[in-house]
């Protein structure tokens, strides 16, 4: 048996409904776990400032507070992509976001700087767990001829939920203690997240993926999916996951996914975290307003690769976009001092382009990977990205002060160039492949 099809027109009505609630829990359940990362990482940019004078913060400290949950991340995305390659899909799936709850609820009573960097460290964690277990499990269930466009649209909805953290911190800069509020607001969010969870079943590719074949046809059938069942079983491994990723067979993928990743993301979150305080050295205005409308322009962005990602390719989302943010970011380097007009035009492409590429990391890394260490390598990919944000999001603030807005924009070029030129020489085009497939032609080198 090659392949079981993504529809059973020979089901039941009953069994179709089942179909479509599955998927739309699933869909939901994936939807608001993203959008809660970019709330929660969001939420502490727009709540720096408040916190920074409320604490009396130096530099330094206010560096670690908004490093901490992607140095969180680093922990988080490894650790809990192993346990759902080892233990399963669902059980992750569910614990991770109690974690959220339970950070979430922690930020209302913090009372100095190290409470809430262990609390945020913590969440981090939660986040990278996030990165590795809700994507993939959708993908697992996602059909070929739209998964690019499913997967990318968890995008849309962090992009949604680091824009409604701006909002909210906007909306309470005014308040006492506001920034407690502006934080632990995500407590709502991880509720409805985790009553969306109970009873989401086991992923049919990871049965699969240990050899067991009985349980995942029955889910295959059940639910109507597009699986290749014979690759998926002989793509199975019985190793340990985190050493394949850097066997020769799985270190194309594992380079790619972590660098690309990274390129796109070390700039975003170290001008997003801080873009108050960026804007401000730019001599632009009201700098809490141009970060949120900033970040509206993101969303609408990330829409966008949304909608093309299926329509022109993965490669030609990704690579131009690439040259063309580091251009802009290049020429506020260079010109620091160029009338507002030119600023707020480079940084509105840089937003709008960067978001547009981000959607891809919500489906590469979901397709260059097979089943057995799909979980892993995504976890490992986002730790590897959050390093790098991790160190642009502490340095910021210190080139800032040091070296001024010129150096520090040019720095951001500099990643976002690196990241075009690995991109044209390790991206795979994987539009349209069985997500089995997908990953061989990772694993091969296939840029069609």
């Amino acid at each position: 048996m090659a392949a079981l099809p993504d529809t059973d027109t020979g089901g039941s009505a009953t069994d179709e409904r089942g179909r479509r609630r599955l998927r739309t829990k699933l869909m939901l359940a994936t939807q608001v776990g993203q959008g809660i990362d970019g709330y929660i990482l969001g939420g502490i940019g727009a709540a720096m400032p408040a916190i920074v004078a409320d604490m009396r913060m130096s530099d330094w400290t206010a560096a670690m507070i908004g490093a901490s949950a992607l140095v969180g991340i680093f922990v988080g995305g490894p650790l809990f992509g192993w346990f759902a390659d080892r233990f399963g899909r669902r059980i992750v799936f569910l614990t991770d976001m109690m974690i959220f709850l339970v950070g979430s609820i922690a930020q209302f009573f913090v009372d100095n700087a190290w409470q809430l960097f262990v609390i945020r460290l913590v969440m981090g964690i939660a986040i990278g767990g996030e990165y590795a277990i809700g994507a993939p499990l959708l993908s697992e269930y996602a059909p070929r001829h739209n998964r690019g466009r499913l997967l990318a649209s968890l995008e849309v909805s962090w992009y949604v939920g680091f824009m409604l953290a701006f909002a909210v911190g906007y909306a309470l800069s005014d308040v006492d203690d506001g920034w407690r509020w502006t934080l632990g607001s995500s407590t709502l969010i991880a509720l409805v997240c985790v009553a969306l969870r109970g009873g989401i079943p086991e992923s049919a590719r990871w049965l699969l993926s240990k050899g067991r074949r009985a349980e995942a046809e029955e889910l295959i059938r059940r639910y109507g999916m597009d699986v290749d069942v014979d690759t998926e079983l002989a793509d199975g491994e019985r190793r340990n996951s985190l050493r394949l990723l850097f066997t020769r067979r799985h270190l194309r993928s594992t380079v790619f996914a972590s660098t690309f990743w990274a390129a796109l993301v070390l700039p975003y979150f170290a001008i997003g975290t801080f873009s108050p305080q960026v804007l401000e050295a730019l001599g632009l205005g009201d700098a809490l307003a141009g970060s949120l409308a900033s970040n509206a322009l993101a969303v609408l962005g990330v829409a966008a690769g949304c909608l093309l990602v299926e329509r022109i390719g993965r490669r030609r989302l990704l690579i131009p976009p690439f040259w063309i943010t580091a251009a802009a970011l290049a020429l506020i380097g260079f010109w620091p001092t160029a009338p507002i007009a030119v600023v707020v035009a480079c940084f509105l492409v840089f937003a709008f382009l960067n978001a547009a590429s981000s959607a891809l990391t919500a489906v590469y890394p979901l397709e260059v990977f097979p089943t057995a260490i799909r979980t892993t390598g995504v976890g490992f990919a986002t730790a590897m990205s959050r390093v790098g944000a991790a160190i642009g999001t502490f340095l910021l603030p210190v080139t800032l002060t040091h070296l001024g807005v010129g150096p520090t924009m040019l720095i951001g070029a500099g990643v976002l160039t690196a990241g075009g030129l690995l991109s044209h020489f390790l991206a795979p085009e994987t539009a349209g492949l069985e997500l089995s497939h997908a990953a061989r032609a990772a694993t091969e080198g296939s840029n069609r």
